[in-house]
């Protein structure tokens, strides 16, 4: 069957809810030929509706077609093509031939014009009358119903074909007939000047370019969604074909998107039609500014060699390909993939030649110099390989990317461009490939291993390296390096990265510099074996490593081990060099000059006055760039926002950096990201969650060395135990991060004394909490910074006996900026609303315990402000809580307090349950907020009336 046949038929077939899936954002053209077609013959029966191709027109053109159906009218399409607008009637015969069978009908110089037409006659029929024969054909097809005719990609009409349609289209205002016509922006033809109504179909706009694309290409990797919607910029066809072009791995975000995203053959072809028939010169200064989009129109000069001049652009500006260049800015193509189609469609002879020109026109540009000599090369060439190793070094440095003409020094490259980091490996990959020495081949591999651990190519790692080689030069402590970051990111074995980075120092020899591939990749990676273990050797490695460089050359580290190693000292110190640090950082500052300086922020809880530098950061790299980077400094904003109680956002940023952790096959980071969150679910008082996730990284972390992890996973599951009043379970997880009375300044042992010391007292264990609370003041802990010196001091007034906590309490509280912490700050007030209402001081306990609940509510943590919800109850205030759901008792629960409720003591009852005394007491402290109570006296009451609830629950 032709095409023309299935376009004929598909008014017929069920295409309503094809078309409506891609008409989003087309309320108003659908509303226009509604109305059109409701009130046909009135005056206003015609519309050209014109727009840039893919851009819907066609589709809007079979809504119609399916709605005219419905109403009864008839349908009569044709669609203009290229190889037939030379000839005459062509577009006409495809128009009506659906009808030819009724011609028979028309008087005989009519029935014989037309019978011409359809090549039932070698008679030549003059102009004029076949067109009173066509709008004679016409007016009896609509003796018996409305007649709808589409007009499609009719500048490819045939000339003869067009202006007998332009003299029926004038005439038909009283007839019952609808004419719509369709035509891409940029031409010229009869329709354009008949006096038709226009309609402009403009793109669409971002959230209908989001649901076109999800309803194409489902499960998109995030980068890639947002690159896709870029290259496309609101076009429906585009929307739908470039997913198609990429690959499996592409679509999932594994492997990273190339420069240029191919093209589907249907949208090769619709690009092909744009420029196909412009002048040679005119494609050659398309080529040459699609290759380098910052070029000027002095480089697009220089670059023409005199085979073109800038006024050769008129007929790309006519065809709406480019808009007129301003003056000293480069050319601009009217749609992102006018550009790649422009190179994808040209031979490679001559994109090589063009990329010699422009090679040869940038040579005062030493990185666009080199990146397009490397473009132009077919064989090996040193010179050319020095040149890209040197940019794509440069490129990092700086943090743009080689080849990348677009924008100055420290602005944000575009969405549709890789960045340095992503840029650096391709190039480094590319001179690897040009050079003819294997020892410079071997290195250039070798550090493009190296920088795609970071750049989300964790699976090119090991090929890069195989295929690099050993050779006597090779940089073997770069080697090192490389399969150490790929083992703490793919598997995250940080004992075998140690040893490895260990040899790594031993093979580095002269002096060190950090813009030594070698050096930069020992330090970084040897940072992050430390950070996340107990164990002070990497430290201690990383100490070594540092004293081999100048000390201004690695303050960015030295300020993170300090945070670290020795906060207690030189807290102060280590703030200002941050606030130093922090403002030195240029606009374009690369990212590993920006993670190491947010891991010494959070550490000191510091953060919040840099954020800023840290979005900046994760928005110019997230998308194909440092992704290994974006994804640690997401886990500190996420960390910052938990400790400034903006829970939404933190679980916002925690899931974005786990989604790329687990698109990029980043182990490491998606175990530290599930620890977070694990913490994040016990603060919202989700404890089988919190668990669940608590269980799933300590097993996976703790095989591995990875200590400071295990402890983070322990932490939620003591906040957990915390907020369901299961005390001993609390102790025990906070004593297996950091042994009772041994507080460590270490992460996370430094913000858990005052979980440690609450689990203490509330099971009995009072001079354990106050030995707790000496050591942590006697090593200087408070000295960190100003939480945790809050910490510390709602530590010493939980611990303290009844004469001293109400000051203890009081001055907790009165520290400087104590609010700006809302979690601890609450903890607190929550500790002193208990004391003094077991103390009997019901006034005072209402006022703390109203404001720990108001928090507890702001920032959601449900388990606290339901047991806050009790004890406000206990001092008579009545809280009503429409929207908190009771927590069931568990059966054991259940057991111990039915037992609680006869008069046994927990003694007693622990025996005959064979539980410790101090179990049971946890178990009823936790179960007393279930059944809204807050003594044993009130048990049984509680349990009658659960019982009665149950029972009505059972006979419903």
């Amino acid at each position: 069957m032709s095409t023309s046949e299935r376009r004929r038929q598909a008014p017929e077939t069920p295409r309503s809810s094809v078309a409506g899936a891609q008409l989003l954002g087309r309320a108003g053209e659908l509303e226009l030929i509604d109305s059109l077609l409701a009130a046909p013959g009135q005056g206003g029966s015609g519309l050209l509706m014109y727009g840039e191709p893919g851009v819907g027109k066609t589709a809007l053109l079979d809504a119609a077609a399916a709605r005219a159906t419905v109403l009864g009218m008839r349908v009569l399409r044709a669609c203009g093509v290229q190889a037939e607008a030379r000839i005459a009637f062509s577009a006409l015969h495809q128009l009506l031939y659906p009808v030819r069978h009724d011609v028979d009908r028309l008087t005989e110089h009519h029935r014989d014009a037309l019978h011409e037409l359809f090549g039932l006659s070698r008679t030549p029929a003059p102009e004029q009358v076949v067109s009173t024969a066509v709008l004679a054909l016409l007016e009896l097809t609509t003796a018996e119903r409305g007649l709808l005719l589409l007009a499609d990609d009719v500048a490819w009409f045939d000339e003869v074909s067009a202006a007998v349609l332009g003299f029926v289209v004038r005439r038909i205002a009283d007839a019952p007939i609808v004419f719509l016509a369709a035509s891409r922006t940029g031409t010229e033809d009869l329709f354009r000047r008949s006096g038709l109504p226009e309609r402009r179909v403009g793109s669409l706009g971002t959230e209908e370019s989001g649901a076109v694309l999800d309803a194409h290409a489902p499960g998109l990797a995030p980068a890639v969604r947002r690159r896709l919607l870029a290259e496309a910029d609101g076009n429906p066809l585009a929307l739908q074909e470039l997913p198609a072009a990429l690959t499996a791995r592409q679509r999932g975000g594994q492997d990273p998107l190339p420069d240029r995203l191919p093209l589907s053959r249907r949208l090769e072809a619709t690009c092909a039609g744009l420029f196909a028939e412009l002048p040679a010169p005119t494609r050659r200064l398309l080529l040459l500014a699609a290759l380098d989009s910052g070029a000027g129109l002095t480089v697009l000069r220089t670059a023409a060699e005199g085979s073109a001049d800038i006024d050769d652009l008129v007929p790309a500006e006519r065809a709406g390909l480019v808009r007129a260049p301003a003056a000293g800015c480069g050319l601009t193509f009217c749609h992102p993939l006018i550009a790649t189609a422009v190179v994808n469609l040209a031979p490679p002879c001559e994109r090589r030649a063009a990329h010699e020109a422009l090679a040869a026109a940038l040579d005062d540009d030493p990185e666009r110099h080199a990146w397009h000599l490397a473009e132009a090369a077919t064989g090996p060439d040193e010179a050319v390989a020095r040149a890209l190793d040197e940019a794509a070094l440069a490129a990092w440095r700086r943090g743009t990317t080689p080849g990348d003409r677009s924008a100055p020094v420290g602005a944000l490259v575009s969405d549709r461009r890789r960045v340095a980091a992503s840029a650096a490996v391709t190039a480094l990959m590319r001179a690897g490939e040009l050079s003819p020495h294997p020892v410079d081949r071997s290195r250039r591999l070798v550090e493009a291993a190296f920088l795609a651990t970071m750049t989300g190519q964790l699976d090119q790692v090991n090929r890069l390296l195989a295929n690099a080689g050993q050779t006597p030069d090779t940089p073997t402590g770069l080697v090192f390096a490389a399969t150490a970051h790929l083992l703490t990111h793919d598997e995250g074995d940080v004992d075998a990265a140690y040893r490895l980075l260990a040899r790594a120092l031993d093979d580095v020899t002269g002096g060190a510099r950090t813009d030594n591939w070698d050096h930069l990749g020992i330090l970084y990676t040897l940072l992050l074996v430390s950070l996340f273990t107990l164990r002070p050797e990497p430290w201690k490695l990383l100490d070594t490593a540092m004293a081999r460089f100048p000390p201004e050359a690695v303050s960015t580290f030295r300020l993170c081990y300090d945070a670290y190693v020795d906060p207690t000292r030189k807290s102060d110190a280590i703030r200002e060099g941050l606030a130093d640090a922090f403002a030195a950082l240029p606009t374009d500052a690369a990212p590993w000059q920006i993670v190491p300086l947010g891991f010494a922020a959070v550490a000191l809880d510091a953060l919040s006055d840099y954020r800023h530098l840290l979005h900046r950061m994760i928005e110019r790299e997230r998308d194909g760039g440092a992704i290994g980077m974006v994804i640690p400094a997401l886990m500190l904003l996420c960390q910052d926002s938990y400790v400034h109680g903006q829970w939404d956002e933190a679980e916002r940023l925690a899931q974005e950096g786990l989604d790329l952790a687990v698109v990029y096959g980043y182990q490491f980071w998606e175990h530290q990201v599930r620890a977070v969150l694990a913490s994040g679910a016990a603060l919202r008082g989700n404890a089988a969650l919190a668990r669940t996730r608590s269980e799933e990284t300590t097993t996976w972390a703790a095989p591995r060395g990875m200590d400071v992890t295990e402890g983070y996973a322990r932490s939620a599951r003591n906040l957990a135990a915390l907020g369901q009043g299961d005390f001993e379970e609390a102790l025990v997880q906070a004593a297996r991060i950091g042994p009772p009375g041994v507080p460590t300044p270490g992460v996370p042992g430094r913000w858990m004394v005052l979980d440690y010391v609450e689990a203490a007292v509330r099971t009995g264990r009072i001079e354990d909490a106050q030995a707790h609370v000496r050591a942590a003041q006697e090593a200087g802990i408070p000295r960190i910074g100003p939480r945790i010196e809050l910490i510390t001091a709602g530590a010493a007034a939980v611990a303290a006996g009844d004469g001293d906590a109400a000051k203890l309490f009081e001055a907790a509280l009165a520290l400087p900026d104590a609010a700006r912490w809302p979690w601890d700050y609450a903890r607190i007030q929550f500790a002193y609303g208990q004391w003094l209402r077991r103390t009997h001081d019901m006034a005072g306990a209402r006022v703390q315990l109203s404001a720990a609940l108001e928090t507890f509510d702001r920032i959601g943590a449900a388990m606290m402000a339901q047991r806050a919800t009790a004890e406000l109850r206990a001092t008579g205030v009545s809280v009503a809580r429409p929207d908190a759901v009771p927590e069931p008792l568990t059966a054991q629960e259940r057991q111990i307090a039915e037992l609680a409720a006869t008069g046994l003591s927990n003694k007693q009852i622990g025996e005959r349950l064979f539980l410790s005394h101090r179990t049971v007491g946890s178990h009823l402290y936790r179960l007393y907020p279930k059944l809204g109570i807050t003594s044993r006296a009130a048990l049984r009451g509680a349990l009658e009336a659960l019982a009665a609830a149950e029972e009505d629950d059972h006979t419903l």
